[in-house]
């Protein structure tokens, strides 16, 4: 039977569970959760540290950290129990990690995932930058509409036409087609992981600041929100892939 979690936390302990920046809160806490579980700081029927313990010491509102606990728990990796001895526990068997790729595995993750950082910033930049007619303005709000709407099952598509239709507010039809490349290296990528709620509505309040800051002309804005958007998403990918 495994040994309740340590009082002392130990040096891997304390790399693991360090604060989580602001911006993604949830998808950081799931990576961090799943860090610790796949590099063998929390082991099977092992018990993770009380919530109050594990929010301070991650940095985090008990809320995310119970949200990100839930989805973790949907996803097979641990499960909560009541009681004196109660709390969350990581399940005795856990999912068979996806493969990432046929081509590199975690290096065509990694590659993937910097490859859509300086493409997708840029093109939100990019859009930014330029003098929108009303045709790219109305595209723009019809997809975060869509977004907004979709329920689980279509998020991902609507999710890329949103992404698409940013990149072709730029006016280039190469970095277009660029964005299209990568989106479906990225949507192969995210097929392999759950889809979680709680990032998915995170997601959609990230999409209305980018596409705000696109419409007003705020370049700088336009890609520091796309860039913590794609971190998010960056986040949860290494968290259940890496």
């Amino acid at each position: 039977m495994a040994q309740p979690w340590q009082e002392a936390p130990s040096t891997a302990d304390a790399a693991v569970f360090r604060p989580v920046r602001a911006g993604n809160a949830f998808e950081e806490t799931v990576e961090r959760l799943l860090q610790a579980i796949r590099l063998g700081v929390a082991v099977p029927g092992e018990r993770l540290p009380a919530e109050r313990e594990l929010a301070t010491r991650l940095g985090v509102s008990r809320v995310t950290l119970r949200e990100a606990i839930r989805s973790l728990q949907q996803a097979g990796y641990v499960e909560s129990r009541r009681g004196r001895y109660g709390g969350t526990f990581v399940n005795e068997v856990l999912p068979l990690p996806q493969p990432t790729s046929d081509r590199g595995g975690g290096a065509d993750l990694a590659d993937a995932l910097t490859l859509r950082q300086v493409l997708e910033a840029g093109a939100a930049e990019a859009a930014a930058g330029r003098s929108l007619g009303q045709n790219d303005r109305r595209n723009l709000r019809a997809r975060l509409a869509e977004c907004v709407a979709a329920d689980v099952g279509e998020y991902r598509r609507r999710d890329s036409r949103l992404h698409l239709a940013i990149a072709e507010a730029t006016g280039s039809a190469s970095l277009t087609a660029a964005v299209a490349d990568v989106r479906m290296r990225t949507n192969e990528l995210l097929d392999a992981i759950p889809l979680l709620e709680p990032n998915l509505a995170h997601s959609n309040e990230q999409h209305e600041r980018i596409v705000t800051a696109i419409l007003d002309g705020d370049a700088e804005a336009a890609r520091r929100e796309m860039a913590e958007h794609l971190s998010g998403t960056a986040a949860l990918l290494r968290g259940f892939l890496s």
